[in-house]
C-alpha cells in the first residue's frame, strides 16, 4: 500500500505564507504524478495544484495561481505547496494526491485520476 503522509498545516494571519509537505514512496516516488487538493466544511474536494512526474509541469486552479507554487524533490520523495498571500477563504483541509503513471510530462487535475491519498492536514486563514 502506497503511503502519502503531509505536514505542514496550521493556524497562519491573512496574508502569511505556509510550505506543505508530502512525503511518498521512497525508491518510486518519480513514477507519481501529485497534486494537491482542498476541502473545506461544507464543500466539495477541489483541485488546488498538481505536478508532473519529473517536475516540469505545473497547474493551478485559477483562485491560487500566482499565490500558491507546487513543487517536488524526486531525490527526497517529497512535494511541496508553497502557499504564499492566504486569505481567509484558503481554510481547509489539504490533501496531496499520487498517482503511478507511465508518462513524465502529464499533470493530472481530478480527483479520480489519483490513486493514493494522503490523511490530510489542516490549514487555517484568520482574517
Amino acid at each position: 500500500q502506497v503511503q502519502l503522509v503531509e505536514s505542514g498545516g496550521g493556524l497562519v494571519q491573512a496574508g502569511g505564507s505556509l510550505r506543505l509537505s508530502c512525503t511518498g514512496p521512497a525508491g518510486s516516488f518519480s513514477s507519481y504524478a501529485m497534486g494537491w487538493f482542498r476541502q473545506a466544511p461544507g464543500k466539495e474536494r477541489e483541485f488546488v495544484a498538481a505536478i508532473s512526474r519529473s517536475g516540469g509541469g505545473t497547474t493551478y486552479a485559477v483562485s491560487v495561481k500566482g499565490r500558491f507554487t507546487i513543487s517536488r524533490d524526486n531525490a527526497k520523495n517529497t512535494v511541496y505547496l508553497q502557499m504564499n498571500s492566504l486569505k481567509p477563504e484558503d481554510t481547509a483541509v489539504y490533501y496531496c494526491a499520487g498517482n503511478r503513471i507511465w508518462d513524465i510530462y502529464i499533470t493530472q487535475r481530478r480527483a479520480d485520476e489519483y490513486a493514493y491519498w494522503g490523511q490530510g492536514t489542516q490549514v487555517t486563514v484568520s482574517s
